[in-house]
């Protein structure tokens, strides 16, 4: 009976991931309980060489209601700080940069990666759903979710079904979600590849706000295989419209034979993206421990493809501690229009970005989770974690000077979290 009860709260847990894919955060999973469940948490995150630091805070607040309905309220506030990638290659001279509102400039030396060190930005994320029972073996949840950055704002909803078959021992799950962001830099929306101008010379702009609408669905179902063993297995697909350039991104345009920089021009992303990922997961209980495995596809109509391995192994110390041993390998391929850098010679592309996280690369990612259970039914979880980023460091595009340079350099990163809940 014990193993059947593990499995049955482990599968709510699974459900409430599968609605989390949508941004749905699903109140299933907080067990029964009188009166509120709080969880706190806050996540300080760190890169090397004083690049972005961020630090999170969250709170999030659940309850069940008479006739198993539930109710679930997030607050996320994001702090984030340090310097950032604009996009441009090293050189091999000094590189002055405008900044994005036209206001100001900056330099970066000699062969270093140019990085806009005014990156500062605060986002508050609020989100919310409620879950009830459609009929004996139905759920329901729908939900609403906004965000706001000073030059950035987003509000989306939400609706997932769950059905229970087979004796409680599938769950079938579909969900869609619908966002709608909008996109307000200062200084307006640059002029797709148009040329990064001086300092207090009126920039070339599209307008000064731009919008994106984005359209999820997804499909799941989970399964109960023996009383040791539980999988789930998600299809989601995804499709946007409207704005997707970052407004603070830009290329260096090189001179076609020695690559010697020329000038700056703003990226340009296509206005439309359809993504398909299937996602397969499974947990496997020992005697006390439980081990996780994952695997995730990823590709879309832009030429990126990746695959996502996770595994987990939660290590049972006694009845109120444990640890969580973590290890995630990532590996995508680059989007079909990214580049290095542009030349003089040929004419300026359609779409076009020198953006990192639109390069080919590998992510490694090794952590460890400690958690402790009190007596009073609150508990506390550690979570410390190492990541480390490994690109194309002499990209098969670069010209002359640009095959002397770290066109992608390496990234590490460090992860603390700590959460309470009561």
């Amino acid at each position: 009976m014990g193993a059947i009860k593990k499995n049955k709260r482990l599968k709510t847990r699974l459900a409430a991931a599968t609605l989390g894919l949508l941004g749905a955060a699903s109140a299933a999973s907080a067990g029964e309980f009188e009166g509120w469940e709080i969880d706190t948490s806050i996540l300080y995150y760190q890169e090397s060489d004083k690049r972005v630091t961020a630090i999170e805070p969250t709170l999030n607040l659940s309850k069940e209601f008479s006739g198993k309905r539930f109710a679930h309220f997030k607050l996320v506030i994001d702090s984030l700080t340090g310097a950032t990638p604009n996009g441009a290659s090293p050189s091999n001279v000094p590189q002055t940069f405008t900044r994005p509102s036209g206001d100001g400039e900056y330099t970066i030396a000699a062969g270093e990666i140019p990085l806009d060190d005014t990156f500062l930005d605060t986002r508050v994320g609020l989100s919310g759903s409620w879950t009830q029972p459609l009929n004996r073996l139905t759920l329901g949840t729908v939900g609403l979710n906004f965000s706001k950055e000073f030059d950035f704002s987003s509000i989306g909803l939400n609706a997932s079904v769950s059905r229970d078959l087979n004796q409680r021992n599938t769950t079938l799950t579909f969900g869609v979600a619908g966002e709608f962001d909008t996109s307000t830099p200062l200084g307006g929306i640059p002029s797709p590849l148009s040329k990064m101008l001086g300092p207090g010379q009126a920039p070339k702009r599209q307008n000064q706000d731009e919008t994106k609408t984005v359209i999820d669905a997804i499909f799941g179902v989970t399964q109960v295989v023996n009383r040791k063993t539980l999988m789930q297995l998600n299809y989601s697909l995804s499709h946007s419209s409207g704005y997707h350039s970052d407004p603070f991104k830009m290329l260096s345009r090189v001179d076609g034979s020695t690559g010697a920089t020329i000038d700056y021009v703003f990226e340009n992303r296509p206005e439309s993206r359809t993504k398909h990922s299937l996602f397969w997961l499974t947990r496997y209980h020992l005697s006390r421990d439980v081990l996780g495995a994952s695997y995730r596809f990823f590709t879309d109509d832009w030429g990126i493809l990746s695959h996502t391995v996770d595994f987990t192994y939660h290590w049972k110390l006694n009845e109120r501690h444990s640890l969580e041993p973590h290890v995630r390998f990532y590996q995508q391929s680059e989007a079909d229009f990214y580049r290095v850098g542009l030349s003089n010679n040929a004419p300026l592309p359609k779409e076009a970005t020198a953006d990192y996280r639109m390069a080919a690369f590998t992510g490694i990612t090794v952590g460890l989770s400690y958690g402790w259970d009190f007596r009073d039914e609150s508990s506390i979880l550690l979570r410390l974690e190492y990541y480390t980023q490994d690109g194309d460091s002499n990209h098969d595009t670069a010209i002359g000077l640009q095959k002397n340079q770290d066109l992608f350099p390496d990234l590490q990163a460090t992860i603390l979290q700590i959460q309470y809940s009561f």
